[in-house]
């Protein structure tokens, strides 16, 4: 089994809502910090949110999408979704669901270096 596999990209216009959803399996399902990035193609992955699944309050966002994604772990479905409102153009990038595995909440973070992603899902914002 694949431990990380997005769905849910897709196109849509400026101030539109997508949201990503990420299967974990084997190894994954048991990892106690998932996380979202994003890649431009030319640029370097960049940490968009994470979660700390032992206290799952704890969330830790990038400055550039406070306030218009949020990301939700349901453990019963082993799922890792990412709630995307009020996209702009220059959130347009592939996103890839990450795991790993912390010792504690405050090093799951944006910043955080991770195990393992997905194959990644592609999102396309248009003016």
């Amino acid at each position: 089994q694949v431990p990380l596999v997005e769905s849910g990209g897709g196109s849509v216009q400026t101030g539109g809502s997508l949201t990503l959803s990420c299967v974990t399996s084997g190894y994954a399902r048991r990892s106690n910090c998932l996380g979202w990035f994003r890649q431009i193609q030319g640029k370097e992955r960049e940490g968009v949110a994470t979660v700390f699944t032992g206290d799952p309050s704890r969330t830790y966002y990038a400055d550039s999408v406070k306030g218009r994604f949020t990301i939700s772990r349901d453990s019963a479905k082993n799922t890792l979704a990412l709630q995307m409102n009020s996209l702009k153009p220059e959130d347009t990038a592939m996103y890839y669901c990450a795991e790993a595995q912390k010792e504690r909440y405050l090093a799951c973070n944006v910043g955080a270096t991770f195990r393992s992603y997905g194959q990644g899902t592609q999102v396309t914002v248009s003016s």
